[in-house]
């Protein structure tokens, strides 16, 4: 059986080296695999990436503009109600005693609002 070897010059040298180090560790993990060595939770665990995929992004996006624009559709005291409950985090008793109106009042507003919303962001 001959032997052939050819010289090529390298063209990416970057990503020659990428290469490289990809097949490195991948005669690595192989060898381990044969061995017995390998204990795929140590190895995966470098490569987690707990970040949204991109489709998700993009649909949690739209969803937030569809909100938004839903939010613009309520009644001005309504909007404010709700987001002092939800961004701002307050109490009902806390929202009625700024606000100068019942706790009954703020119930139903955000009950108002929450129900619109969820029509609204419907489907999305």
């Amino acid at each position: 059986m001959q032997n052939y070897c050819v010289k090529r010059q390298v063209e990416n040298p970057a990503a020659f080296l990428v290469q490289t180090a990809v097949n490195i560790r991948l005669d690595a993990f192989r060898h381990e695999k044969v061995q017995g060595e390998l204990h795929l939770g140590e190895h995966l665990e470098q490569f987690r990436d707990d970040q949204p995929l991109q489709d998700e992004v993009l649909s949690v996006r739209a969803r937030l503009e569809r909100v938004k624009l839903g939010l613009g559709q309520l009644p001005p005291r309504t909007r404010e109600v709700l987001l002092m409950h939800r961004l701002d985090n307050l109490k009902y008793s806390e929202i009625a005693k700024r606000l100068g109106i019942s706790e009954s009042a703020v119930e139903k507003h955000v009950a108002r609002a929450t129900k619109f919303l969820i029509e609204w962001t419907k489907g999305w």
